[in-house]
């Protein structure tokens, strides 16, 4: 039985891995999805076709979530296309720029920073308005367990993840007599064009770090913000679920 009808959700990074996925999943459930994508249309309008494939709508949303006017903009298309709802916000977009912090540029910590975490919080702020209107709202941020227990070689990203949870606990605590949820997923060695390279160097070093034996998938991801967002995770807020495979405990 689908669990989200009549839902409207706005995915950020949906055009390829962990936001296609979500965007799929949801679909599956009865959400209606906002495909937001920064530079491939291409690929958006291919994930568009796998969420109607699935049996739901989608409509396609270009945008810098790091950039004010285009996350007001999407907000608003997203509004639009759910008829003056918007009821689901999956904050995924983010990027990676590795390297020995003694290597690091101001623009590979910038790049990140401005992607991973200051889109998250113009995307959500720009949400919070209707989901406060309407008394109800899902916002699911997408960490990595790099901001839970940091990676070498990444202390932008890992940062940036780290600041998300804060964010996503205090969001929690400031939407709360709204009836508006905020949860975390951090996801851990899950193969993504974002991390297929690290993947490839070290695939054997890291197996060895996951309990369970093998890498997550994209699914795996999307199911448990498919959890996060449903009526069964209602009164969960504030919490960071980490789909690691058991890596980080």
């Amino acid at each position: 039985m689908s669990s989200l009808p009549g839902k409207t959700a706005l995915i950020t990074g949906a055009s390829r891995g962990i936001g296609r996925a979500t965007a799929v999943r949801l679909a599956r459930d009865g959400a209606k999805i906002a495909v937001n994508y920064k530079g491939n249309a291409e690929a958006a309008e291919e994930t568009k076709r796998l969420v109607e494939q699935a049996g739901s709508s989608a409509a396609v949303v270009q945008g810098d979530v790091s950039v004010e006017a285009d996350a007001d903009r999407m907000v608003k298309e997203a509004l639009a296309f759910g008829g003056g709802k918007l009821e689901i916000l999956v904050n995924n977009a983010g990027t990676t720029r590795d390297d020995l912090l003694v290597r690091m540029t101001p623009e590979q910590w910038d790049t990140v920073m401005d992607l991973n975490l200051r889109g998250a919080f113009l995307v959500t702020r720009a949400a919070m308005r209707p989901m406060m209107r309407q008394r109800f709202g899902r916002i699911v941020n997408v960490s990595s367990v790099a901001g839970v227990s940091g990676n070498a070689g990444q202390a932008n990203y890992a940062a940036a993840k780290a600041g998300l949870i804060g964010f996503t606990k205090t969001v929690a605590r400031e939407m709360a007599s709204r009836n508006i949820t905020c949860n975390a997923v951090a996801p851990g060695f899950v193969p993504t064009d974002l991390t297929s390279s690290l993947i490839g160097q070290m695939e054997e070093t890291i197996l060895k770090q996951i309990p369970l034996g093998r890498f997550g998938s994209v699914e795996d991801v999307a199911n448990a913000i498919a959890f996060l967002v449903s009526e069964e995770a209602s009164y969960i807020t504030g919490q960071v679920l980490q789909v690691d495979g058991g890596m980080v405990t």
